[in-house]
């Protein structure tokens, strides 16, 4: 006997199903395995899944401005010539003349934002605090809510200074040293711990800042961004080959004769907590692992920011204007000092000088 088979609408329909759900999970199987096998480069580390374990305060804001405001007209073939005002990436350069202090508050404002300041005042270094905090309030981020981080070893010297409403500062007792060097290097470490502890809770975006500096002029909302740098007073009209980059391979701060987009100062770290977290986290972990090799940075954590800012770009660049130095002669490219370090004698201030 001959057995015909007999084909159904629905026993084909079975069947194909069947093919692509095989078909599919076979898929996902090898492209799991594939992704598994993408080696990371060590300076994308920032990505990964460890740095998602804390919960912080960033938002995603629109640029939205308050019904009749009123500013200036902004214009694309007016305005400055003399400095490169945008980075290759198209992140903007911030100068005097580059935006609408106005404007750019009309936006800021009605976003409620925290901004955290860290500082440290270690040792001699708590007779800078008083003008750092008096300047501050003059000048920093002016109708805001700032909440400042004073981290030192002499809490009993904090000077008393009064803060505008809905400003607060907290100090945060730290051990000293007798290498001004170590400070130097536990800072991205203090700086980052306090952040999962603290500061991811009670801001929005945060700046760390050296204690032996003043604010002379406007630091406002013009400076807020994902991850903010500042360009070096001391290198910015100079080439990569000039720059004090930390040379030697061996070292985790290595930066090649051919790398390096501008040459950022350690003085100023800004940006997101979040953003700040990832960075200070990554130049940790490579300072603690030249450590273990017996190898310093040359300029410390700043050979480290340095390198991390090549591979992480940053979104917003602020010019030397947000960090000049009082024994340089002001350029004709700078047209206002907002902060700037101030001259002060080494040997009497650092323990190890």
């Amino acid at each position: 006997m001959r057995f015909i088979p007999v084909t159904k609408p629905y026993v084909l329909l079975l069947s194909s199903g069947l093919i692509l759900i095989v078909g599919y999970w076979i898929f996902w199987l090898l492209s799991e395995k594939i992704s598994r096998c993408i080696p990371v480069e060590d300076d994308t580390l920032s990505t990964s899944p460890e740095y998602q374990e804390f919960t912080f305060r960033t938002k995603e804001w629109n640029m939205v401005i308050p019904d009749m405001s009123s500013y200036n007209q902004p214009r694309i073939l007016v305005g400055r010539t003399d400095v490169v005002s945008v980075t290759p990436w198209l992140a903007p350069i911030v100068w005097e003349g580059t935006f609408d202090p106005v404007l750019i508050d009309n936006i800021y404002k009605p976003m409620n934002l925290t901004i955290a300041t860290t500082v440290f005042a270690v040792g001699k270094y708590v007779s800078f605090l008083k003008d750092f905090l008096e300047t501050a309030e003059k000048h920093f981020m002016i109708n805001f809510r700032v909440r400042y981080y004073v981290f030192t070893d002499r809490p009993n010297e904090v000077p008393s200074v009064n803060l505008s409403g809905g400003r607060h500062l907290t100090v945060i007792s730290i051990p000293g040293s007798n290498r001004w060097q170590e400070i130097s290097a536990q800072r991205m470490k203090i700086i980052h711990n306090t952040i999962e502890t603290q500061i991811r809770k009670e801001a929005d975006y945060i700046f760390c800042l050296d204690v032996d500096s003043k604010f002379h002029f406007r630091w406002g909302s013009e400076s807020l961004g994902r991850l903010v740098s500042v360009i070096h007073p001391g290198y910015y009209d100079t080439t990569r080959n000039n720059f004090p980059y930390e040379r030697r391979p061996a070292s985790k701060a290595f930066m090649s004769m051919d790398q390096g987009d501008y040459y950022y100062g350690g003085a100023v770290i800004g940006g997101l907590v979040e953003d700040v977290y990832k960075l200070t986290k990554e130049c940790q972990k490579r300072f603690e692992e030249d450590a273990k090799n017996s190898i310093e940075a040359a300029w410390q954590e700043e050979s480290h920011l340095n390198r991390y800012l090549y591979y992480n770009k940053p979104s917003k660049v602020l010019s030397p204007e947000y960090l000049w130095q009082d024994f340089k002669a002001r350029t004709k490219e700078v047209k206002v000092i907002r902060f700037s370090g101030v001259i002060k004698n080494y040997a009497a201030i650092r323990p190890n000088e």
